[in-house]
């Protein structure tokens, strides 16, 4: 099949849908394509049952580093934990490994901070107290507490009058209260026309030989059992492409379509980061819990508290400091993972990641408290051979093998072990509990906040995006997930990703205009 479109947008989550609502609601004709199925409220299933979650949500894993990544209508946006934080300001100033400055000059935290305005009203976000956090949380904040630091609570994108604390987020919210894209910019986007293709999966962006057009991009569509079958083919032409395919898939349509489109800037598929990630499980001794923070649940348990309330409710700010060098600076957040993770959990033997030792130790689980550190990487991930479809390899339902390497610089690690260093003396003092960072073992870095594999700056040879988000060189065609943040953000990225989509919608439409579509601005927040 073939037919057109003024915009075509390859991905629905914060990058494809908000460039898509204010496209369509500017008078463009608006088709978005999403790889994953459509599903709302009612087919959400707060289940780890194979068939469910992993309909929804896919791991890739690469060459030391695994990926979490959405895969559905909404995509990241539906599964991630809806942790909403502005990035610091020295964040923007970063440096890294290049010798200047990776973000582009025209954008800092000051000059972001009006898009951030945008999106925190449009989702909208919370301001949360102490009453919104969960025992978890507040066990790390009196540990912070004893300790000589400061914790707070997390603002969120959710409905907190109604969240039933039920933490199945990685599975979509069966309450709506989650604000994902499903609840604004995307509805949004179809009351002004746009159309939304689930199961649609771009393979291939090539010149459009249709007068008036300038790209046409070839698609499957999938087997809504089978995501390794084929439905049926397409192709659109489009005076204007969003790729917002996410930071794995994003560079690897781009490489597959090089030789046709005449290349693609060579930052295409270098400098993949993580934002930093690291996990690290602390196991909490109950006993103390009552006797060093004075602490107890109304059953009196001191704590076995780690499934309950939502995954993300508090976190220590004090290492985010701009007058620290480079690599020193991180957060550390409470959080949830779902059982399945647990494997990842090292014991003090050897490997410690399975044995004796494991299984007794995750015979505890409830008395575990999972913290997510966010450093300094070095934007150190690249990307190899192209897969012969899609974005990788699927081996099964959930389960992809994916051609980025992570290679883990002594600056990273650095990062890394600062933050380990400052989580054991918040935790581990007087014996609350034992620290244990994830294993690599298994699944290398794992990073749920992939970054940077397309990024905008305003250095040819490091970035592959000029300050509007177009790739050098092909007119008409925008990048606008996280494969766009040039580094990592010693945050949770969704709020920063949105906001620069937000930014880049002024420059892609003028960019439709130009194709002769009639563009209206001063377009409103969705809802309003």
């Amino acid at each position: 099949m073939t037919e057109t479109t003024d915009v075509l947008v390859i991905g629905s989550g914060f990058g494809g849908a908000i460039p898509a609502y204010y496209l369509a609601a500017g008078g463009a004709r608006v088709t978005v394509l999403e790889r994953g199925p459509r599903l709302g409220a009612a087919q959400f299933s707060h289940s780890m049952r194979l068939g469910t979650y992993n309909k929804i949500v896919d791991v890739i894993r690469g060459d030391g580093v695994s990926v979490v990544a959405g895969n559905c209508v909404g995509g990241g946006s539906v599964v991630y934990f809806a942790a909403s934080l502005r990035a610091p300001s020295y964040a923007f100033e970063r440096h890294g490994g290049i010798g200047r400055r990776m973000w582009p000059a025209s954008i800092s935290r000051a000059t972001l901070d009006p898009w951030y305005d945008r999106v925190e009203e449009a989702l909208p976000v919370a301001r949360t107290g102490w009453q919104d956090v969960s025992y978890a949380g507040g066990v790390l904040a009196a540990a912070c507490r004893r300790a000589g630091h400061t914790c707070n609570p997390v603002p969120v994108a959710v409905d907190t009058e109604a969240c039933a604390n039920c933490n199945w987020m990685l599975s979509g919210c069966a309450f709506d209260a989650k604000r994902s894209m499903l609840l604004n910019y995307l509805p949004a986007a179809e009351a002004h026309g746009a159309v939304i293709r689930p199961l649609h999966e771009v393979q291939l962006i090539t010149p459009s030989p249709e007068s008036g057009y300038r790209y046409a991009v070839a698609y499957t569509v999938l087997d809504p059992d089978d995501y390794t079958c084929t439905a049926n083919v397409g192709i659109i032409h489009a005076k204007a492409v969003v790729l917002a395919a996410g930071a794995v898939g994003t560079p690897v349509i781009l490489r597959r379509s090089a030789p046709l489109l005449g290349g693609v800037p060579s930052a295409v598929g270098r400098y993949f980061s993580g934002n930093g990630d690291h996990v690290s499980v602390a196991d909490v001794d109950e006993g103390k819990v009552k006797s060093l923070l004075g602490l107890s649940r109304p059953d009196g348990t001191g704590y076995q508290g780690l499934p309950i309330g939502r995954p993300i409710t508090s976190a220590t700010y004090d290492h985010l400091d701009a007058s620290a060098p480079e690599y020193s600076r991180f957060m550390l957040q409470q959080i949830y993972f779902p059982p399945l993770t647990n494997v990842l959990a090292q014991t003090t033997g050897s490997p410690g990641w399975f044995g004796v030792d494991k299984r007794q130790m995750r015979a505890r689980w409830t008395s575990w408290l999972t913290l997510l550190a966010m450093t300094e990487d070095d934007n150190e991930g690249t990307f190899g051979a192209v897969p012969p479809t899609g974005g990788f390899i699927r081996l099964a339902p959930g389960l992809g093998q994916g051609t980025m390497s992570f290679r883990p610089t002594a600056r990273t690690r650095q990062a890394w072990d600062r933050a380990d260093t400052a989580l054991r003396g918040i935790l581990e003092k007087d014996g609350l509990s034992r620290v244990r960072p994830w294993t690599e073992s298994l699944a290398g870095t794992v990073t749920a906040h992939p970054l940077g594999s397309a990024r905008i700056g305003d250095d040819p040879a490091t970035s592959a995006l000029d300050d509007t988000h177009e790739l050098r060189g092909l007119s008409g065609l925008f990048v606008t997930d996280g494969s766009a943040v040039p580094a990592s953000l010693t945050v949770n990225p969704s709020l920063t990703i949105a906001a620069l989509a937000e930014r880049a919608t002024a420059g892609i439409a003028a960019r439709v205009a130009e194709a002769g579509v009639r563009m209206t601005g001063g377009v409103p927040l969705p809802g309003r």
